[in-house]
């Protein structure tokens, strides 16, 4: 079982940054893709970046070219980088990590961090 467990949010006005942080434990993070999601009030869940067990990257586009994600496997940790917010950034961001298996993929989740970007 992998337990996540993410940090680094908080309130900033637009245009500023911040740095989240997802810390893993209980598994063998190396060979986990994780995935950075959020969820706006009354909105779907929806990915924003994610970065393979390889550091192939992925972004939605509204971030591209605002948000980075890299991975430290010697510190278990994923960071998104989040710079030039904007309002509608504001959301709960929640850390994934998964792993397939030859039938299925398995999804762990963290309790998430809000980030409140003050227009």
């Amino acid at each position: 079982q992998v337990q996540l467990v993410e940090s680094g949010g908080g309130l900033v006005q637009s245009g500023g940054s911040l740095r989240l942080s997802c810390v893993a434990s209980g598994g063998a993070f190396s060979l986990l893709g994780v995935g950075w999601y959020r969820q706006a009030p009354g909105k779907q869940r929806e990915l924003v970046a994610v970065i393979s067990s390889h550091g192939t990257t992925n972004y939605t586009d509204p971030v591209k070219g605002r948000f980075s994600i890299s991975r430290d496997n010697a510190r278990n940790t994923v960071y998104l980088q989040m710079e030039s917010l904007k309002s509608e950034d504001t959301a709960v961001y929640y850390c994934n990590a998964y792993y397939f298996t030859w039938v299925s993929r398995v999804d762990f989740w963290g309790q998430g961090t809000q980030v409140t970007v003050s227009s």
